[in-house]
């Protein structure tokens, strides 16, 4: 019997409401798309973070902040990437990824 520890994060986010994107996320989206050798991790989460900050997905950028933390990108590049976007996505979604940001990052 597969426990709660055994879980994906996508399975325990919603894997019993929708199994099928659990498992396309699981199966394609990290375990495919993420480990292709052409843009290493850190690259492809500085475009995660900047394509959730420009889609204002505040609820999957707070994850992809800290993912990016993980795959080596600095605090500072995080407020840079905010910053450059404030022109490209508008001020609003900057701010409200800064803030999200400082809460995460200044811990």
């Amino acid at each position: 019997m597969t426990g709660p520890t055994d879980l994906t994060p996508a399975q325990r986010l919603f894997g019993d409401f929708a199994p099928k994107l659990a498992e396309l996320t699981d199966d394609v989206l990290f375990a495919d798309v993420w480990e292709r050798e052409a843009l290493s991790k850190r690259d492809r989460s500085l475009i995660t973070v900047a394509a959730l900050i420009a889609l204002g997905n505040k609820e999957q950028l707070a994850a992809h902040i800290n993912r990016a933390v993980d795959n080596g990108v600095s605090k500072t590049e995080v407020a840079e990437v905010i910053t450059h976007l404030a022109f490209y996505a508008g001020f609003p979604s900057a701010v409200s990824a800064s803030r999200l940001g400082k809460d995460l990052l200044d811990k």
